[in-house]
């Protein structure tokens, strides 16, 4: 993948900066994006429209080299690490190489994100390094838009998690009643756990990875983050949502369907249904210049039009709509555009959720998510499975 950076360097050159730099571990998107490299450990990273410089430990400079967007790779050694050690200390020895490093890339002035570490900041500025807040989150903004790549990565993604649903549909619709909670053939109880773990199995199976899958039922389907635990009820829905993870291109998919085995009754019914109606008003609304806020609108209109509180009605609220229509989806499973009030303007290449639902304390919940990527006339569904509560 090679990233447009062209508005980096705008940003940069309107700030009257020389670069951009990152200091942290691969679970910083905005760096692995930048410099096409990530490390478990944190490393430090600087962007100009001139190079980009990877300033790795001795550990990861094999691997920097062959795999970073870089056009300068460096390792702390380089610097005389160890002398500076013995001369001024661990701390001030690791900020004496950070500083060179900079000069050398012709550096005198950095933006950094929010994620940037104070303590590294503070001595490259004791250094002589100039460093400014990117209050903008110009990386994140970038990253909205996403390349044909891009989109292909979070397709394959979005297969494996098909892939995944499929496997949790079939043990929840196969398992049998009894007792009011539903039964494995083994006649062991089906719980949130085994599904999960089934989840994570059948994603393994495709190359993706998730710790956190969602399956909740009954009155724990309340609360829309909440994971499941314990015998998964009959007749209640079952809130079942993957956000998997590729191995290899590292980037996520989102998708959320619920089930029920057995008789939801009227009042689960009629929400599933009103959740269906706002779910298809929001993909209605989609289309390049509209704002990510009117597409939340559309499902608060709905909800509201059928007399469910939602928190952008009635911010105290604990029933009915109780979070945002969506989010970007990317190298992070949440990231811009927001899908909100204060939504920006979506673009073609966005990548976005659309997940309404509806909850009530001590009942249960509903929620319905696609993942779709805005096109020049109106929007992509990369999502193919069906839904359907029973």
């Amino acid at each position: 993948m090679d990233p447009d950076f062209s508005r980096l360097d705008e940003f940069l050159d309107d700030g009257g900066l020389d670069g951009y730099a990152f200091h942290d571990d691969d679970s910083n998107s905005d760096l692995y994006y930048v410099a096409g490299f990530g490390a478990p450990d944190p490393f430090f990273a600087v962007y100009t429209p001139e190079q980009t410089g990877v300033l790795v430990s001795s550990l990861e400079y094999g691997r920097a080299s062959k795999e970073a967007r870089a056009d300068v790779v460096a390792r702390h050694s380089d610097y005389d690490l160890r002398a500076k050690r013995e001369e001024y200390g661990p701390q001030e020895a690791k900020d004496r190489v950070l500083a060179e490093f900079v000069a050398d890339l012709g550096c005198e002035s950095l933006a950094v994100g929010g994620r940037f570490p104070v303590g590294v900041a503070d001595a490259l500025r004791d250094h002589g390094v100039a460093v400014e807040s990117d209050d903008d989150n110009v990386v994140q903004d970038i990253r909205a838009t996403k390349t044909e790549e891009e989109v292909e990565h979070v397709r394959e993604a979005q297969r494996a998690n098909e892939a995944a649903m499929a496997r949790a549909e079939e043990l929840i619709r196969g398992a049998d009643r009894e007792d009011g909670v539903l039964v494995r053939e083994d006649g062991e109880p089906l719980t949130s756990e085994y599904v999960q773990q089934e989840i994570e199995i059948e994603l393994l199976r495709h190359g993706c990875a998730l710790d956190d899958t969602i399956v909740a039922g009954g009155p724990q389907a309340a609360d829309a983050h909440e994971r499941g635990s314990g015998p998964l009820p009959a007749d209640d829905p079952i809130i079942v949502d993957i956000f998997p993870r590729n191995k290899d291109s590292k980037y996520h998919s989102d998708m959320t369907r619920t089930f029920a085995n057995g008789d939801p009754g009227d009042a689960h019914r009629e929400r599933y249904e009103v959740t269906r109606e706002a779910f298809e008003a929001a993909l209605d609304a989609i289309e390049p210049g509209v704002t990510g806020e009117d597409v939340n609108q559309a499902v608060v209109d709905v909800f509201d039009d059928h007399d469910y509180p939602s928190i952008f009605t009635d911010p105290e609220t604990e029933s009915g709509f109780i979070h945002s229509t969506g989010h970007g989806v990317g190298l992070d499973v949440h990231e811009m555009p927001s899908i909100s009030r204060g939504g920006d303007e979506l673009r073609p290449g966005h990548v976005i959720t659309i997940e309404p639902g509806l909850y009530e304390p001590g009942e249960g919940g509903v929620r319905i998510e696609d993942i779709v990527v805005v096109t020049e006339d109106g929007y992509e569904n990369l999502t193919d499975y069906e839904i359907s509560l029973t």
